[in-house]
């Protein structure tokens, strides 16, 4: 990144910016996890082979949506700081030119998997039973003529989220969501379509999606919005701002897929009761994390456009500000669903064993997750927001690796503590990231760099 030299800016968030943001972000989220779990029970009454089906592609969709993900955080993260330096006309040609990057992105990717899909399966998955794979190849080539559409609407949603509407988004989601569960239901119980029944209603959904978030994204009363202008022409020094942060982003998720799919297999190794504990304690665990995630959004969006602004002072106060307003949300949050977690265990058919192990993988996790993940998590989105990219990169790639991976055979395998060996590896994770990312922001290195 090159350097840049501080200047005084004006800053223009407060409480009631930030309550804005904060909520539809905290309910979207609430809401994906909550259809995320009727999606699975709905899919279950499509046999077994289609939730077989279901979860192997999953697998492989997940690395995709991680790769959008990241190409839109780049994209909001210029947008951000081109609001915040008030030149909505850069902002505007800069989601114009994401929007038209992730276009050709996303259909390149649908292309090649629709024509070497069914190849690519059956190198992976070559020993499952045949009916699996039908359904392995149904799902995904529906999946495939859904990612266009999903990169499209990242990209809108990143312009949304930069502008602080966060509310549109959440609106589009209920419907989305809507549309998804109501045609599941239908796919499933009425039609009998299998697979199919529970893949194309997610294609109807994010279909809907997109062109919901790109009609709001073309309107000129956003002040931020798409041109058809900007569209029909490819601006290299744009898109190279935006891969600069989307890239290195993108590494350190795909990295995280592969060290998650290698502790799959790591779990695999303790024994039924302590998969089962693993796989109840991590749908517990995704709903303890929510406001850590939420939080890492927020600060994409403050952090950009104060260093858009070129105000460092104002900049580090809100780093500050918004690092005790995670603690404290997180703190929150994660000590509810402790104790709610008794109630939630009751939903699930288990031994006695599996569920004190599960109650205490909850309480390891959830101390953790309100005191260090804000730290590893949101706080490396603000860095990233600032422009520090490859330092947050090479940390999270080393500290996954180094710490996550190695940790979990060490305490999971060799010191036998199986899946609570893995929890302590990934808690190591977190604080040995959340300590290198603080002491980068104390430094102020951060401040020295610039995206835009």
């Amino acid at each position: 990144m090159e350097k840049v030299e501080t200047t005084n800016g004006k800053s223009f968030f407060d409480n009631q910016t930030l309550k804005r943001m904060i909520v539809p972000l905290f309910l979207e989220q609430l809401l994906l996890l909550l259809v995320g779990i009727v999606d699975t029970l709905v899919i279950s009454y499509a046999g077994e082979s289609a939730v077989s089906g279901v979860s192997l592609v999953n697998q492989f969709n997940t690395v995709f949506i991680f790769l959008f993900t990241a190409l839109a955080s780049g994209g909001a993260v210029v947008i951000s700081q081109y609001i915040g330096r008030r030149d909505t006309e850069k902002a505007g040609e800069s989601a114009s030119q994401q929007l038209l990057f992730s276009c050709v992105f996303s259909l390149v990717l649908a292309i090649g998997v629709l024509l070497g899909g069914r190849s690519l399966l059956q190198l992976l998955f070559s020993r499952v039973e045949k009916d699996v794979m039908t359904a392995c190849v149904t799902y995904l080539r529906i999946s495939a003529y859904s990612y266009p559409a999903l990169a499209i609407y990242n990209a809108g949603a990143s312009l949304c989220r930069s502008m602080g509407r966060t509310k549109i988004t959440m609106d589009i989601s209920i419907i989305a969501n809507i549309i998804n569960v109501m045609g599941n239901l239908v796919g499933v119980f009425v039609l009998r379509a299998g697979v199919a029944g529970v893949a194309y209603p997610s294609l109807i959904s994010r279909s809907f999606s997109a062109a919901a978030v790109t009609w709001y994204c073309f309107s000129r009363k956003n002040g931020v919005f798409y041109q058809a202008a900007w569209l029909s022409r490819w601006n290299g020094q744009l898109l190279k701002r935006i891969l600069r942060i989307a890239v290195p982003n993108g590494i350190e998720s795909g990295i995280f897929q592969l060290v998650k799919v290698a502790l799959s297999s790591i779990v695999a190794l303790f024994g039924t009761y302590q998969i089962a504990a693993n796989g109840i304690a991590q749908s517990i665990w995704s709903l303890a994390a929510m406001c850590g995630t939420v939080m890492g959004t927020v600060f994409l969006t403050v952090i950009g456009q104060c260093m858009g602004a070129g105000d460092i002072p104002a900049t580090e106060g809100w780093f500050r500000r918004l690092m005790k307003l995670t603690v404290l949300l997180s703190s929150g949050w994660n000590a509810f669903i402790f104790v709610l977690t008794p109630l939630l265990l009751r939903c699930y058919a288990m031994e006695l064993e599996t569920a004190r192990l599960v109650f205490w993988l909850v309480l390891l996790h959830n101390v953790f997750n309100a005191v260090a993940f804000p730290f590893s998590g949101a706080l490396g989105n603000g860095l990233r927001a600032a422009g520090d990219v490859t330092f947050t990169m090479v940390v999270a790639i080393a500290s996954t690796i180094g710490g996550r991976f190695l940790l979990s055979w060490l305490f999971g395998v060799v010191m036998g503590l199986g899946v609570m060996g893995i929890a302590i590896a990934m808690c190591y994770d977190w604080v040995i990231r959340g300590v290198l990312y603080y002491q980068r922001f104390c430094s102020g290195k951060w401040t020295k760099y610039r995206v835009i």
